[in-house]
């Protein structure tokens, strides 16, 4: 049977899960203390629904959805709030947070409660449950699942993909909650499914984790509608277009969404959540994150409560290997550096990834020599090495006619580029540029 891919562009970067492919998923330790942002999905921030020296119970809201594009966030431990204030976050910035002190009872909020029989329940109660459980894209997206469950009337809707790709370098925390929670999944799935009315669901899975290929399979077997679709290996086809040229050859125009072609894509770790929201009523309070890279001592797949800082993940893994160099939240390729271990694991923290300082081959950036090896890696068919220049010579009434917006900001042009020139920097300035602009 042929494998599939996606035709434009792509790399083949580094695969360096070597690492923790192998290591089954460890629950951390109970934190003493976790910081919870009010903000960890796309869209507008929470409010704090509770107060200082207010006593909470895991899996009780503390921060309400002030819009339909947002998504309530719940205390992952119970305890003490302790602050309600701006904390350092992740995307490199203080944000509104909720700090909370354990109590080491880990109690559980009583207003929880499941379904056993979930397909039993109507879209809308299933999709209530969902928004309620403060679900967002695991997959470092964080978009809110129960807006992408929510099309518009005139787009139809007719395959939903699960997304096992795990294309980023050194990341395993897909793989493995396939091989050890496949039920959860495909459970996720078949609701998914029946949200949307769809008939059929597709998981994707890259050819490099043939046993999680096999585990899906044989569990999706006696369910209809469902089929696992091996994929060639190739970076980034966890992009949601990719993902849907690859296994649909449908093509989402620019500018365009998934739904303008009739598909809706969820990551693994988000179909898991939505079972466990529905099934077990547990709302989003924890994630498997994989703590890996040369610099770590001991590398794992962790199971980890929302607001856990990195640093608590980072010492239960041996700690840092040789001299640390960098500190990454996410893979390499799409992942930010970090400037704080203090920073807490949020809904879309899908991996820490550490460098040695030996490990950072830095070069000097040099001027382009139209090599056009960029142009050939962009999957979105767009000319970095062009918008490149725009930017730097202040040329930004070109960007958009160029497509800039377009940039799924991959980093495959930086990748293969031979004079070390940082296109997704610019390119990220140029967007926010336009973006500006527009607002104008």
């Amino acid at each position: 049977m042929k494998t599939l891919t996606f035709p434009a562009g792509g790399i083949h970067p580094p695969e360096e899960k070597h690492y923790t492919e192998r290591k089954t998923i460890e629950n951390l330790p109970l934190p003493k203390r976790v910081v919870i942002p009010l903000q960890q999905h796309i869209g507008a921030p929470c409010e704090a629904l509770v107060k200082v020296k207010e006593t909470v119970s895991a899996g009780q809201p503390i921060g309400g959805a002030k819009g339909f594009v947002s998504a309530p966030v719940h205390a992952s431990i119970s305890g003490i709030v302790t602050a309600v204030a701006p904390m350092p976050h992740a995307i490199g910035r203080d944000v509104p947070s909720v700090v909370i002190d354990s109590d080491g009872e880990d109690r559980k909020f009583d207003g929880l409660s499941g379904c056993e029989d979930f397909l039993s329940l109507s879209p809308g109660e299933l999709k209530t449950k969902i928004r309620d459980a403060g679900i967002v894209g695991m997959g470092g997206a964080t978009f809110p699942t129960h807006v992408k469950l929510s099309p518009p009337a005139e787009k139809s809707i007719d395959t939903v993909i699960v997304n096992g790709v795990e294309c980023e370098p050194f990341l395993t925390a897909d793989h493995r909650l396939m091989l050890e929670a496949p039920e959860k999944i495909l459970g996720g799935l078949s609701i998914l499914m029946k949200v949307l009315g769809v008939s059929r669901g597709v998981v994707g899975i890259e050819r490099n984790k043939p046993d999680a290929i096999e585990v899906m399979s044989r569990e999706a077997v006696s369910l209809p509608g469902i089929e696992v679709v091996p994929l060639k290996v190739k970076y980034p086809q966890g992009a949601e277009k990719q993902l849907i040229k690859a296994i649909l050859n449908r093509e989402v125009p620019s500018g365009g969404l998934p739904m303008d072609v009739g598909v809706v894509v969820q990551n693994v770790g988000t179909a898991s959540a939505i079972y466990c929201a529905v099934h077990d009523g547990m709302p989003l309070i924890e994630r498997v994150t994989t703590v890996t890279g040369p610099g770590i001592r001991d590398p794992k797949n962790l199971r980890v409560r929302i607001g856990t800082p990195f640093s608590e993940l980072i010492d239960y893994c041996g700690g840092f290997k040789g001299k640390r160099g960098k500190v990454i939240s996410g893979g390499p390729m799409m992942g930010m550096t970090q400037y704080s271990l203090e920073v807490p694991v949020i809904k879309g923290t899908s991996g820490i990834l550490v460098f040695r300082e030996e490990d950072l081959k830095l070069k000097d950036s040099r001027p382009c020599i139209r090599c056009g090896k960029c142009v050939e890696a962009c999957p979105m068919r767009i000319n970095p090495s062009l918008l490149g220049v725009y930017v730097e010579a202040g040329v930004m009434d070109e960007l958009e006619g160029n497509r800039i917006l377009d940039c799924i900001e991959c980093g495959s042009c930086a990748f293969i580029c031979p004079a070390a020139r940082p296109l997704v920097h610019l390119i990220r300035f140029g967007k926010a540029e336009v973006m500006a602009r527009k607002k104008k």
